[in-house]
């Protein structure tokens, strides 16, 4: 048996699916965060991710901007908010997501303090966590705790053409990284269709490579 673990989807259903192909029928999947905004399948992504029977969701910033209708800032993640949240129809399913959860010895949650926690930022912590947020794949020990973060799985920022997450083999009690490719001009080919902002899409080409 494994539990998977899923972070920054981002709208990204074709990458998404990449992901969830690996799962058995046993298994559990924790999604960490952020499953909607900036791609063009936010809808879908939910409802995807609500059809699974043994899965807990876990609202990241993104869902809190789509359930209050608003995004703090101007700028482009504004203009990805605003074509997205005006498109979306599932805010009933997120409101259902959970702030945290548990899992063995670690606490899963979008991120510590509201925090971009990356490979080296200094950070002290009290208890073992699983997070997203940073979209960088990484696991790390401070002091006797640990912090795993599975990448992002729909908006690698990196090499936008690259699922990451990671899974806990329960028969091997370790956890495994995974990265695989995928063909990213499905998703600018979407957003053209769409009419998203020509700078949004910009944004997602020049991390196509």
């Amino acid at each position: 048996m494994r539990t998977y673990f899923l972070a920054d989807i981002h709208g990204n259903l074709p990458a998404l699916e990449i992901a969830l192909n690996d799962l058995n029928h046993d298994d559990k999947v924790i999604i960490l965060g952020d499953v909607v905004n900036y791609g063009p399948w936010s809808d879908e992504c939910v409802e995807l991710l609500d059809s699974l029977k043994n899965k807990v969701c876990i609202r990241g910033n993104h869902e809190k901007y789509f359930i209050d209708g608003c995004y703090p800032k101007e700028g482009l993640v504004n203009d990805f908010f605003n074509f997205c949240y005006n498109k979306f129809k599932n805010i009933n399913i997120l409101k259902s997501y959970k702030d945290k959860a548990k899992f063995e010895e670690f606490v899963c949650i979008h991120t510590i303090n509201e925090q971009y926690i990356f490979k080296d930022t200094d950070i002290d912590i009290d208890s073992n966590y699983i997070i997203g947020h940073s979209h960088q794949q990484y696991f790390r020990k401070i002091k006797n705790l640990f912090i795993v973060n599975p990448g992002s799985a729909g908006q690698n920022r990196s090499n936008i053409n690259i699922v990451s997450y990671c899974f806990f083999d329960h028969d091997k009690n370790k956890f495994q990284f995974i990265n695989k490719e995928y063909n990213s001009e499905l998703i600018i080919k979407k957003m053209k269709s769409l009419g998203y902002p020509l700078k949004c899409i910009d944004y997602y080409e020049k991390k196509n490579k």
